[in-house]
């Protein structure tokens, strides 16, 4: 049976019909991820929840490690991965307490560590289309069936934070045809791509950002309270989706990402260079 990875607030966790089955304290080479993982059953469905944030929320977005959290996911066995993010709407027709599923992401944050392959082994994965278009469908059909507000694509620009945008920022990213702002997708989805886990965000927009004239500036009150209604049409969509899945492993192409983008004879490498990476090349060796 597939697991599936969520990663998102940990109010998500609090579904009924959720049966926790263990909780899973990981090590990977990269230190610990932001908390104890959650393994659950929903109608039948295996599922490892992690809460990006701690569940806490005592980790900012830029102090993430983010590649501790893929490589958990990846030694817990998930294959698939839905990110559920609070952002901003950049535009008009993207309302509060709209969904978002994604299907490009602008990385402007700096100094996150975005890559598994450092050296001495090189890997250059494609990130043309940088989510599962299987995934994603599956998270839109979930959407419509709760009858929640859905946009089925849109680009998402990832700012550094953990400051909100300038208004002169927000009108800029505005102008570059983004739809939605948030501090948390890159480099997740990055490296999601080169542990080769199928990856789909839904984005729950919580306010206007600031470029809106006539909506206040975002805050943090402002972004809870909408957040809140956000949860709770989150949890019905993921019941309706696990309630769906196939239970068999879904074949998907980017579960083969690295075999055309590793550029090393892995087999020549010692362990030293093969141990922060070898839940990711296994296979090849």
């Amino acid at each position: 049976m597939q697991r599936i990875g969520i990663i998102g607030g940990s109010g998500l966790y609090e579904i009924d019909g959720v049966e926790v089955l263990d909780t899973l304290d990981i090590d990977t080479p990269y230190g610990k991820p932001s908390d104890t993982l959650t393994l659950a059953s929903i109608h039948g469905q295996e599922v490892v929840f992690l809460p990006r944030h701690s569940k806490k929320h005592s980790i900012p977005p830029h102090k993430i490690n983010y590649r501790a959290n893929i490589y958990a996911m990846k030694l817990a066995g998930v294959s698939q991965i839905i990110s559920v993010s609070a952002v901003g709407s950049l535009r008009e027709d993207i309302a509060p307490g709209d969904f978002v599923i994604v299907d490009q992401f602008v990385d402007r944050t700096r100094e996150r560590a975005s890559t598994f392959f450092d050296g001495p082994v090189v890997a250059h994965v494609s990130m043309a289309d940088p989510v599962c278009s299987n995934l994603a469908q599956k998270l839109q059909q979930a959407c419509a069936q709760e009858n929640i507000t859905t946009h089925t694509s849109g680009t998402y620009m990832v700012m550094q934070g953990p400051q909100f945008s300038t208004r002169a920022e927000s009108k800029l990213y505005r102008s570059w045809g983004m739809d939605v702002i948030g501090m948390t997708n890159m480099p997740e989805a990055k490296l999601a791509r080169e542990a080769e886990i199928c990856y789909a965000t839904v984005a729950m927009c919580t306010d206007y950002d600031c470029w809106h004239e006539s909506e206040d500036d975002v805050s943090v009150s402002s972004v809870i309270a909408v957040m809140q209604s956000n949860v709770i049409k989150a949890k019905a969509m993921l019941l309706t989706l696990f309630e769906q899945l196939p239970r068999q492993a879904m074949t998907c192409a980017c579960q083969t990402t690295l075999e055309h983008s590793i550029f090393a004879d892995l087999k020549a490498q010692n362990d030293e260079s093969l141990r922060p990476i070898y839940a990711l090349v296994k296979r090849f060796l």
